[in-house]
């Protein structure tokens, strides 16, 4: 038997529950389970079963833990949505690597993340033209990608169909109009029933379909990574009852942040400078030597590598093996992973594919925002059906008053 899996006793020993207790909890896919060696018991997740004993401890002592569990600790709500393994992301139980490598598109990925399982929210289609307030917007072509799209949310939401609805189709209609057209703003072109990956493809380089397929990979792989710093800003906009548009602009405003979506800009202007130095791995040792982070290697989820980073670095090489900037970027990849024994994030891999082509940061961004577009939108969904308002306390650590009552 694998050392990570348990017997059912030793589970339900280390839980302090009955078996009957811990079947439960695998039947409502709190605890991983699968066929013991013997072909007739089941095993359980040992990493599932620790989760389970430090979420418990945490309810009894929130407030001495909730400084912890905001930074890459306890989960703090429940979602279906996505589930993060060392070996990959799932999307609702899907792998997110074998969607990416299997030909999907972000509005399938889309229709999955938001469970429209009887309906096509992309069959309707899109606006005529953009209105003229986003229009004007649209004309300024020095405005970064997310600066626009940030503009434009608000006023596209001024002329959204039934912006507060409760009824999941028109959710889902007016999610799949939203992920179309913040992806056209993205890109800076007009609304299209394009799929996504071909539309920014067309619009930043057309006719390349190495580009294209690109683009798609990217798109699925961004599309949602559970319950990251936008991803929760969305949750709790939609926990108000904001609309879509709102919620979606709390997610996009959340990965503006340099500790968010600058992580995509740092690995670029590594790439760019390293990438044209004669040595590059003594370029890295010299930066190691001055204590410079070396931006866009490690990821504390994935402690082996991001499996992320090393598909869509793969697809890279695949479609251009001999391309000059694809040289550097895989000797550079090397060089840090030899230093350091750390591997590229996804954040390297956006700013391989702009290095590769020779644009500048913003488009990386511009690429993980839309699809990261997708996973916002499940969010707000999911939040929105759920109900209820996320208010979490604080625990005050300052001056007490006199007499605390």
């Amino acid at each position: 038997m694998a050392t990570d899996y348990l017997t059912a006793r030793d589970a339900a020993d280390r839980l302090g529950v009955s078996l009957a207790t811990l079947y439960a909890y695998v039947s409502r896919g709190k605890i991983d389970s699968r066929p013991g060696p013997d072909g007739r018991s089941r095993v359980y997740l040992a990493e599932d079963v620790t989760r389970l004993i430090e979420r418990r401890q945490a309810g009894r002592g929130a407030a001495q833990g909730a400084a912890h569990s905001l930074t890459w600790g306890l989960p703090v709500m429940e979602t279906q949505i996505a589930l993060i393994r060392p070996q990959g992301h799932y999307y609702r139980g899907q792998s997110a690597l074998a969607l990416a490598a299997d030909g999907a598109s972000l509005e399938q990925v889309a229709r999955l993340l938001w469970d429209a399982r009887t309906q096509d929210p992309f069959a309707a289609p899109p606006r005529a033209a953009w209105p003229a307030e986003v229009e004007g917007l649209m004309r300024h072509a020095t405005l970064p990608p997310l600066e626009r799209t940030a503009a434009a949310l608000p006023l596209l939401g001024l002329s959204a169909d039934h912006p507060h609805s409760s009824d999941p189709e028109q959710e889902r209609l007016g999610a799949a109009r939203l992920l179309r057209e913040t992806a056209a703003l993205l890109c800076r072109a007009e609304p299209s029933a394009q799929p996504i990956h071909a539309r920014m493809a067309g619009s930043w380089q057309p006719r390349s379909r190495e580009l294209a397929e690109l683009i798609r990979v990217a798109l699925v792989l961004c599309a949602d990574h559970e319950l990251n710093a936008s991803a929760f800003a969305t949750r709790v906009a939609a926990s108000t009852g904001a609309s879509l548009h709102a919620a979606v602009g709390a997610g996009l405003a959340a990965l503006s942040g340099p500790k968010h979506g600058g992580a995509t800009a740092r690995a670029h202007a590594l790439l760019r400078e390293a990438t044209r130095e004669r040595d590059i791995e003594g370029g890295v040792r010299e930066r190691l030597r001055r204590g410079e982070p070396l931006a866009g290697f490690g990821h504390p989820l994935y402690p082996d590598g991001d499996p992320r980073a090393s598909l869509l670095l793969d697809t890279l090489v695949r479609l251009h093996p001999r391309r000059g900037p694809v040289v550097g970027i895989r000797r550079l990849a090397a060089a840090v992973e030899s230093a350091t024994g750390l591997r590229p994030s996804l954040d390297f891999a956006l700013a391989a594919i702009v290095t590769t082509y020779g644009w500048d940061a913003g488009r990386g961004l511009a690429l993980f925002a839309a699809g990261r577009m997708a996973g916002w939108l499940a969010h707000a969904l999911e939040q929105r059906a759920a109900g209820g308002l996320i208010r979490p306390r604080a625990t005050y650590a300052g001056i007490m008053p006199p007499r605390a009552i």
